[in-house]
């Protein structure tokens, strides 16, 4: 069992009470310094109510941090006393999107390439395998007791035999452009496969086991942007939809068949406790009922209807902390950022050596101050807000257009913010937002009035109300990728007028960063490996370098903050190995230092020292003493 000990505990009350945390940070050598987790918190990937091998009532939770899904807790339900189980593979930052605790109380779940089966009964692991294919999206038990997994980002296709113990793996059995997401699983009482997959277009797909093969069920015209739904009825059929919407007409699947049945179909839905990474299974066999199991405050509450009372207790586990999108120095000279999976938003005050952390409302994906302003792009929904007393003002939504942010710019008329990035899930181009602080007045436009098919990485403000904008080729999640190559643009930020586009650097995919440089010209970087060097007056490349070979690739993140620039006007770049510094006479790269741990993402330069992100914890290196 693993416990935390006095004085972590003690951290982690303080924590949560009070939202500080004294850090005590530790000198790595080197100019380096460890300031610590800055969420020390884990994120459940699916919660279940259920019993152990004694008949009593326990909690299981898939734990995720940084590191990925690294380990089963289990909490008795009665005492709070709690036991982690190792996950028996490297997780490799994957975790679980699916899971099904079957109808004989194992819990099952696929990722990273390996189908695993943890038993409550015996408390332990007792089997996983790996197979070809990434994670299960979503998972059913056929009424032989099998267990079935289809996975992303190809219709990958496992089954489970508790039995005997055979696991088959099927191979990919439907083909799209795209990563294919399937999220709802059914069986047939004759031991078809059914599953629901989107979301460029919806698609149901059935499955036959005994053939192996597999057949599309909706014709180009009636596939629908989004996912498709499947269910099981208690008639022992299986009936879906192009979407899940009661206007859309049912169809009514059995042995491999469908029949379309019109509009009027009544659920009758037979009962499994399978789910996304959300699955919260409330209900313990005794009819008690699992009201709450809060990783944050570690806190669970546990009703018993009949006698109408509520327990709560406190348990504990252990982390490594969330994963850091970002980091940049906020108006009151901290550094801030937030995390995923808890989405928090945390604070660092180097003077004090102490952390403030809160619940975000989203994952803080990008970030820039204006004056004495702070403001964030929030995935998801792509929202601008400013944050201020911890807590959001000024909150606007771009979805779908902007989903996924990937650059917030401060233009420095003071008044002016710009946002841009990958749009809603199976879309293929994003757009731009322009906010006016002072009129509170916005302009969304979509990809078509920008690049088409393509997203804005990159900003990079220039002289005379324009912009210098780098794309990404990537689309939404789970979108079609169309266009071949990213480019440059400049636009006119006072009437959103595109004053140019070019396709600068050839095969570019996304142009990862962009910052100031002396006299006027811009550096960037390409496909995290090309730096260069570019004249926005004359619109052609200055300089050009592959840093693959002599430093490897930059650090990275959704939102890059990769070049960092100090007091006197210098630029330093944030690779995976370490810190570099460019020199402006003839752009060469020079390795200041190599970093004890690879550098994730970035960064900010405060009192002579660059901050950035290993993991979980915050890093600084120390350049030289400020003035």
């Amino acid at each position: 069992m693993n416990q935390f000990n006095a004085f972590f505990k003690g951290c982690i009350f303080c924590l949560m009470i009070i939202g500080c945390l004294p850090v005590f940070s530790q000198d790595l050598g080197g100019g380096f310094v460890d300031h610590g987790v800055a969420s020390p918190i884990s994120n459940h990937r699916g919660t279940v109510a259920t019993v152990d091998g004694d008949g009593r009532n326990v909690v299981l939770v898939w734990l995720f941090d940084h590191r990925g899904g690294y380990a089963l807790l289990m909490v008795d339900a009665e005492t709070g006393e709690s036991e982690e189980f190792t996950i028996p593979f490297p997780p490799n930052k994957d975790t679980p999107y699916s899971s099904i605790l079957s109808k004989d109380n194992k819990l099952y779940t696929l990722f990273n390439g390996h189908f695993v089966e943890f038993d409550p009964e015996k408390r332990a692991f007792t089997f996983h395998q790996a197979v070809s294919r990434q994670m299960a999206m979503g998972m059913t038990e056929d009424d032989q007791g099998n267990i079935w997994a289809i996975t992303y980002p190809s219709s990958g296709v496992v089954s489970f035999n508790p039995q005997t113990r055979e696991l088959t793996d099927y191979g990919y059995v439907y083909k799209e452009n795209w990563a294919q997401y399937q999220r709802y699983v059914a069986s047939d009482d004759a031991g078809w496969i059914y599953f629901g997959l989107g979301n460029t277009a919806s698609q149901i797909v059935a499955f036959d086991p005994s053939t192996a093969k597999a057949q599309a069920v909706l014709i180009p015209d009636e596939r629908e942007r989004g996912s498709a739904f499947v269910y099981r009825n208690e008639n022992g059929k299986v009936y879906g939809q192009a979407l899940r919407d009661d206007s859309l007409e049912w169809y009514e699947l059995y042995r491999g068949q469908a029949k379309k049945i019109g509009t009027g179909h009544a659920m009758d839905a037979k009962s499994y406790i399978t789910g996304s990474q959300t699955l919260f299974h409330r209900h313990f066999p005794d009819g008690k009922i699992l009201k709450e199991c809060n990783l944050t405050t570690r806190r669970l509450v546990v009703e018993d209807p009949k006698a109408k009372t509520k327990k709560e207790l406190s348990f504990d586990y252990t982390s490594e902390g969330a994963w850091v999108m970002g980091i940049g120095v906020s108006p009151d000279n901290k550094i801030s950022g937030g995390t995923s999976f808890p989405m928090r938003f945390f604070s660092y005050d180097p003077v004090q050596d102490r952390w403030e952390n809160k619940a975000a409302p989203g994952q803080f994906n990008a970030l820039t101050r204006q004056d004495d302003a702070f403001f964030f792009g929030v995935y998801p929904g792509g929202s601008l807000i400013e944050w201020r007393d911890g807590k959001p003002v000024h909150f606007i939504k771009t979805t779908p257009v902007i989903h996924r942010p990937h650059r917030l710019l401060a233009y420095p008329d003071g008044k002016t913010l710009i946002l841009g990035g990958t749009p809603e899930y199976g879309y293929t181009g994003g757009g731009l937002l322009f906010w006016d602080r002072e009129k509170e007045t916005s302009v969304l436009l979509k990809d078509s009035s920008i690049v088409l098919d393509q997203s804005t990485m990159s900003l990079v403000a220039l002289p005379k109300g324009k912009i210098l904008g780098g794309t990404t080729t990537a689309p939404g999640t789970g979108g079609e990728k169309k266009a071949k190559v990213a480019e440059l643009y400049i636009m006119d930020i006072e009437n959103q007028e595109m004053k140019w586009n070019q396709v600068v650097l050839p095969g570019v995919q996304s142009y990862t960063d962009m910052c100031h440089a002396p006299n006027g010209l811009i550096y960037g970087l390409a496909d995290r490996k090309i730096f260069f060097v570019f004249d926005p007056e004359r619109k052609e490349l200055v300089h050009q370098y592959d840093l693959t070979a002599e430093f490897g690739i930059t650090a990275g993140e959704q939102s890059p903050r990769i070049f960092v620039h100090g007091e006197e006007g210098e630029t330093y770049l944030l690779l995976r190995k370490g810190i570099a510094q460019i020199n402006p006479q003839n752009y060469q790269i020079n390795l200041l230092a190599e970093s004890p741990i690879p550098i994730d993402a970035g960064g900010d330069y405060l009192t002579g020292r660059i901050y950035f992100v290993g993991g979980s914890h915050i890093y600084s290196y120390q350049l030289k003493p400020s003035k």
